[in-house]
């Protein structure tokens, strides 16, 4: 790793780490729900308007439309994507197929089956790292844009890792745009009382490396789980680790 890379106290104060994909591996579970949702929509999406059943694509649809942004908005840049327009909606409604809301709640309910059916994997690199940037002083806290993070991270045992979280439920809160634009990275840091030009932030989703260069923060860190370090690091990614392991000095 390059000299002025390295993360250690006298460069740095914090560390922001996203959830899914980085700390834990529930991104697969992730993408698994949205096509299992997007999949049933477009099936009848097709049948209603005879237009040609095209599956969403893991590779491409999940990477460039959904991964690391909040729910709605995932469902609103994929649909946009296709050519599909429907009613906002309201958060509150029930899971259905005629508003972006509702699309987004079915999602919500499928990863709320599979985190209490199958539980949580966690890269233990990942918490390695963490649990030794604490030692030397530095300030930890998730970004995640899931409304399950809270959930995640206690199923996963690791909640104590991290001096506070920023997820979906208090980005609705609070209105914040979500990944690439750098809201939720910069209350991050807030919430820390650090500033971003001494912050690290860890992300496997090209929103979000662009949101921590958006956020003009002092280190950006791609952690390449699908085979994009190419992408990473055109998107705003400083450095890309294949796992954060490879940090731990």
């Amino acid at each position: 790793m390059n000299q002025t890379h390295r993360i250690t106290a006298d460069r740095f104060d914090a560390a922001l780490f996203d959830l899914d994909g980085v700390l834990t591996a529930t991104a697969k579970i992730h993408a698994d729900c949205w096509k299992r949702l997007f999949d049933q929509f477009l099936k009848q999406h097709s049948e209603k308007t005879g237009q040609p059943f095209a599956p969403f694509d893991l590779a491409d649809d999940y990477k460039l439309y959904v991964d690391g942004k909040m729910r709605y908005v995932g469902v609103e840049s994929f649909l946009q994507s296709r050519g599909i327009q429907l009613p906002h909606g309201d958060p509150t409604e029930s899971p259905n197929y005629d508003t972006v809301c509702g699309l987004g709640n079915f999602k919500d309910n499928y990863f709320g089956e599979v985190l209490h059916s199958q539980g949580i994997e966690v890269y233990d690199g990942s918490v390695a790292l963490v649990r030794h940037l604490r030692q030397q002083g530095l300030k930890t806290a998730v970004v995640s844009s899931s409304h399950h993070c809270k959930e995640v991270l206690k199923v996963a045992d690791i909640e104590d890792c991290f001096s506070a979280i920023v997820d979906g439920n208090l980005a609705d809160e609070l209105h914040l745009a979500g990944k690439p634009a750098p809201d939720a990275f910069l209350l991050g840091a807030k919430q820390l009382e650090v500033e971003p030009s001494r912050t690290v932030v860890f992300e496997d989703a090209l929103s979000g490396v662009q949101a921590g260069q958006a956020g003009q923060f002092g280190l950006v860190v791609g952690v390449d789980r699908a085979q994009q370090a190419d992408a990473l690091l055109q998107h705003g990614a400083d450095i890309v680790v294949q796992d954060l392991s490879e940090l731990v000095l």
